[in-house]
């Protein structure tokens, strides 16, 4: 703004000046060139328009450019951003969630970070920026808690349970949970630490089934993975990722699933940068249509 002031005020002391040079000219004209006094005056008038034009000419650039600058400005400094630290099995319909918010909130842009959620406590406990966390179960929030990332109360929104899957046509004739023993079958489970994991041990010791995997993985996503591409004949999911699977695999379903349900709780992160953004995101995954999106991708309600 001083800039642009500073400019014009430039511009009209440049016009006085011309001014008053072009009097003194004219008084000398005057008193000495009694003959070419018309012809003169005619010169010094165009002189004087022409030197006018051009100073409301600058001045009318610099105020355009000055009031396209501030408008500029103004729009890039509305923008935010939040991050989602969100495990792996929310990451189709909250990406499809992602998507409703920012069409609500065009001046904010959500980013997520899908881990297996042993993993996105762990960096969220190492000091990890976040502005929200969903957790595929209890525990895992109870550790962010416990570290001081999460001070506001999670909220359960969701619940999932474990299927079977396998290739296309179930080549390894996989139908029940303990089909899963026999000796042989390439079988793919997640790690202990991670909420699949801890349901696979559930409902396996409650069922006596004794299941040799040759892998276990970081994140259910991974399971699935190992399947889809026939690196393994059977592998133990959420009920969700095998419908979001669709064809690329066949599902065996099995009663004992119930015996390990888990509970999907969220909260905003403690030190978040946009804490309100944070919590209008929560809200849309707790609120009528968070329900209605989880529910059409096969999750319970808690």
């Amino acid at each position: 703004m001083r800039t642009v002031h500073s400019g014009v005020v430039d511009e009209q002391r440049v016009g006085a000046r011309a001014g008053a040079g072009a009097r003194e000219r004219g008084v000398g004209e005057r008193e000495g060139h009694h003959g070419g006094g018309r012809d003169g005056g005619r010169n010094r008038r165009r002189s004087l328009a022409f030197r006018s034009g051009a100073a409301l000419s600058a001045t009318a650039v610099l105020g355009a450019g000055l009031l396209a600058g501030c408008g500029s400005s103004s729009t890039s400094s509305d923008t935010k951003t939040i991050t989602v630290f969100a495990a792996a099995s929310l990451k189709q319909v909250f990406t499809q969630l992602g998507t409703q918010y920012e069409s609500a909130h065009p001046n904010t842009k959500v980013t997520f970070s899908f881990a297996g959620s042993s993993d996105l406590v762990a960096q969220l406990n190492q000091g990890a920026p976040a502005d929200v966390f969903a957790s595929a179960d209890l525990n895992n929030m109870d550790k962010a808690v416990k570290g001081g990332r999460i001070t506001d109360k999670p909220q359960n929104f969701a619940t999932n349970v474990l299927t079977i899957v396998t290739p296309p046509g179930n080549p390894a004739h996989v139908n029940s949970l303990a089909d899963l023993s026999h000796a042989g079958l390439r079988l793919v489970v997640c790690a202990p630490q991670v909420p699949c994991g801890s349901a696979t041990k559930k409902v396996t010791s409650d069922a006596g089934v004794a299941i040799s995997p040759v892998s276990e993985e970081n994140s259910v996503t991974d399971v699935l993975a190992k399947v889809t591409t026939g690196q393994a004949d059977a592998g133990l999911v959420y009920v969700t990722d095998a419908a979001g699977a669709g064809n690329k695999v066949t599902t065996v379903n099995f009663p004992e699933s119930v015996k390990a349900v888990n509970t999907y709780p969220i909260a905003t992160v403690a030190d978040s940068k946009n804490a309100d953004a944070a919590k209008d995101f929560v809200t849309l995954v707790t609120g009528p249509d968070g329900r209605k999106a989880l529910q059409q991708a096969g999750f319970g309600q808690p």
